[in-house]
């Protein structure tokens, strides 16, 4: 069975194109997702990509990621998170991340450390396999190499 990999993106994410091209660049979110889903079919794993504006839209597909809500088994065997601003404020997808059990990777587009100090926090990383910061686009991409290679 192909590794299953849920890729999730908090909020503003679906500006990308648009919102601070200086800082996020000129592609959008369905030209990362385009990416992704071209790379993963070269790997043999399934992509389930979202993004979401809520909070708790993020949280509520964690667990059903892990199985544990909706009943059966997880669906996915990893996820791969660029959280935007929840990254620096959500203790709700941190402990959803942390009761998952799956492995998780932090995707952010800028370097967060070259940036506002309220950006140098993240409540993701505590629960992470790894964290990508500064690669653009191609950050998702190193995570997805990285999510297809976990547990092998």
């Amino acid at each position: 069975m192909a590794k299953r990999i849920l890729v999730l993106n908090g909020p503003n994410l679906n500006m990308l194109g648009l919102r601070e091209p200086e800082i996020y660049g000129a592609e959008t979110l369905d030209d990362i997702r385009q990416r992704m889903e071209s790379r993963a079919g070269e790997l043999g794993v399934s992509l389930d990509f979202r993004q979401s504006n809520s909070e708790g839209e993020l949280v509520g597909w964690i667990q059903q990621a892990a199985g544990h809500v909706g009943g059966g088994a997880g669906a996915a065997d990893a996820i791969i998170i660029n959280a935007g601003a929840y990254t620096h404020t959500s203790v709700a997808v941190h402990d959803a991340l942390r009761a998952a059990g799956l492995p998780v990777y932090e995707v952010h587009l800028s370097n967060i450390y070259r940036r506002e100090p309220f950006r140098h926090h993240s409540y993701i990383s505590a629960v992470a396999e790894g964290v990508l910061c500064g690669f653009g686009p191609n950050g998702y991409l190193f995570a997805l190499e990285a999510a297809a290679g976990s547990g092998d």
